[in-house]
């Protein structure tokens, strides 16, 4: 039906939706587990909080599922690289996601104060720590991984964990911190009632002023920066998969260049900058469903900003920019594609159909009034 190049670029283009569909969906959990020690001043708030997100986290998580399964699938190369180089970082995301799961059902098994506090600063690690480091890992991109591949495509990493915490990458891990920090405020102001969720609408106020103001920083630095790679030579886009066939050069200022070729492709970044603003606006009149599915657009923005600056390419190396995988020479065959391009067609809108009846069983805001009178019941 489509040609390897077409397909690639479908495949591109589906990779990005997978991960905007975990950062919006998984990212208000995150977002609200970030802010549960501050947001909730009681153990009935805080159980509040936890039953907002509770019923849900668990299926928001299959999006991660299909965007590493549509990864490995599709572009077997990045993830042989990334899952390999960014070993020790996704550990610690792993670890800190284990925390969750063990937190939401262990913090109300005992009454004392001092074993669900520790359980509700576990709950807010869960949360910080993967969206932190899911942050720093796009920084990372942008400035390029020192890595390589021999002649036998066996890679080689000059970096270790803390390589990665440089200042841009750790700003861009703030600016996806914020994000979603405005998001899960955003969905607790629409899951709650109360004072609870007069303060989840004032911190989405001041999260959104902050994502738009970090957002826009970190545009300003990469402005500024000399990062950038570009291919000079060899990139096929319906050629057979070899990452060693093109040329890649350092190009200060080449993240930049797509913008020039495709004028509307300013319009992504440009949702990541007035979303939050909007959000914001919105959280203060009470506009709260329409600043939760504007805070959506936004999370789109900020992700599709980094695959239209970066495409085609998908992991550059700074040290041997040839090395750099791209979406033309990191994919699967012509036939794997085409035939997962069936089963996507098939099954993510039956995944899209189960989720949105899921929310709307759970539509309605969760009172504490609720959890008193279901307290053996509920989280």
């Amino acid at each position: 039906m489509f040609d390897f190049a077409t397909l690639k670029v479908i495949w591109w283009l589906l990779l990005g939706i997978l991960l905007v569909g975990f950062a919006i969906m998984d990212g208000f959990d995150l977002g609200a587990g970030m802010l549960l020690p501050f947001i909730a001043q009681t153990d009935t708030e805080r159980r509040v909080v936890i039953n907002a997100i509770g019923p849900v986290w668990e299926g928001n998580q299959v999006w991660l599922i299909l965007g590493g399964g549509a990864i490995f699938a599709a572009w077997p190369a990045l993830y042989a690289a990334s899952f390999s180089g960014f070993y020790l970082a996704m550990l610690l995301v792993l670890a800190a996601l284990i925390l969750r799961p063990v937190g939401f059902k262990f913090r109300s098994k005992m009454p004392g104060a001092t074993w669900r506090s520790s359980w509700d600063w576990a709950l807010f690690v869960g949360g910080t720590v993967p969206t932190l480091i899911f942050g720093v890992a796009m920084g990372n991109l942008l400035r390029g991984v020192p890595f390589s591949f021999d002649e036998d495509l066996r890679a080689t990493y000059s970096f270790g964990l803390f390589d990665l915490l440089n200042p841009f990458s750790v700003f861009c891990g703030l600016v996806s911190v914020a994000m979603l920090a405005t998001h899960g405020a955003a969905y607790l102001a629409l899951k709650t009632d109360g004072t609870l969720a007069a303060r989840a609408r004032a911190i989405t106020r001041w999260a959104g002023l902050a994502w738009f103001a970090l957002f826009a920083l970190a545009g300003v630095w990469l402005w500024k920066s000399d990062f950038g790679l570009s291919i000079s030579a060899g990139a096929i886009p319906g050629a057979a998969p070899d990452p060693l066939a093109k040329t890649a050069v350092l190009t200060s200022g080449a993240w930049l260049s797509n913008y020039g070729r495709w004028p509307l492709a300013m319009s992504v970044p440009a949702v990541g900058l007035v979303a939050p603003l909007l959000v914001a606006a919105l959280a203060g009149m009470r506009q709260r469903l329409v600043a939760f599915v504007i805070s959506g657009f936004g999370i789109a923005g900020v992700i599709g900003s980094m695959g239209v600056s970066l495409f085609p390419f998908l992991l550059p190396s700074s040290s041997h920019p040839g090395s750099s995988l791209t979406v033309w020479d990191a994919s699967s065959s012509h036939r794997t594609l085409g035939i997962m391009l069936i089963a996507v067609v098939i099954f993510l809108p039956i995944i899209v159909a189960y989720t949105s009846w899921v929310y709307h069983v759970l539509r309605g805001p969760v009172t504490s009034a609720y959890i008193e009178a279901n307290t053996d019941s509920s989280y």
